[in-house]
């Protein structure tokens, strides 16, 4: 299975971090975001990996270039310095993520979360990794029903962590362009075809320069504890 890591945002609210550097390439423990979650998919065996950018994203490519070091082939996804926003940078890397199911990662986001485990996971258009909702976004997104869908209204809701599976059938017939993913699985939702699970264990959004101190600070404790 390919996974593919989304790069591409602006990183406004991290400015000015983000203003010479992509938001990506900012580190925490000494090691930039993207390369933390680099290591964490080719250790859970996914080793084909794209990733899209846009502002500053050559920078990325000069860091991580074909992906040797890593253990992983790499392939870019560029989408100029705009950015073409998550539906839309995931249908202009369609070509390079084949015809199968793949996993797709936010890249500004650090998790335990085991990414292995979703490597025989059953998809139909799409399945997504809820979380309990953090401080920031304290009503949620989504809803998830005993039977394992994902709704968009109904029960209690959680927050999706930026981790999920999609067919290529998702984005079928879809314009290239910007677009938003919610819509589209939001659509999906009502024709029950979007399942889901609930995870538990560590997550941040590394949206403010206090997060990634925050999350730079843990995982120096988690080093120390080793």
């Amino acid at each position: 299975m390919k996974a593919m890591i989304l790069a591409a945002g602006r990183g406004e609210r991290m400015r000015p971090l983000t203003d010479h550097t992509p938001k990506p390439l900012l580190k925490a423990a000494g090691k930039p975001l993207l390369e933390h979650t680099l290591e964490q998919l080719v250790g859970a065996g996914f080793t084909e990996v794209v990733i899209n950018h846009a502002h500053l994203g050559r920078q990325i490519e000069d860091y991580f270039g074909n992906g040797q070091a890593w253990g992983a082939t790499i392939s870019y996804s560029p989408e100029g310095d705009e950015g073409l926003e998550t539906a839309g940078g995931i249908i202009n890397a369609l070509p390079l993520l084949g015809g199968d199911v793949f996993l797709v990662v936010n890249g500004d986001v650090a998790t335990d979360f085991p990414f292995a485990s979703l490597k025989h996971q059953a998809v139909d258009l799409a399945h997504l990794v809820l979380i309990n909702n953090p401080i920031h976004h304290p009503g949620g997104d989504f809803a998830l029903d005993a039977t394992g869908k994902v709704l968009e209204k109904g029960g209690e809701k959680y927050t999706f962590s930026g981790i999920g599976l999609y067919s290529p059938e998702l984005f079928k017939g879809q314009p290239s362009g910007k677009g938003k993913l919610a819509p589209l699985l939001c659509q999906a939702m009502t024709g029950r075809r979007v399942s889901g699970q609930h995870f538990a264990g560590f997550w941040m959004d590394i949206g403010t320069p206090e997060r990634l101190q925050v999350l730079d600070g843990y995982y120096g404790q988690r080093a120390g504890s080793r």
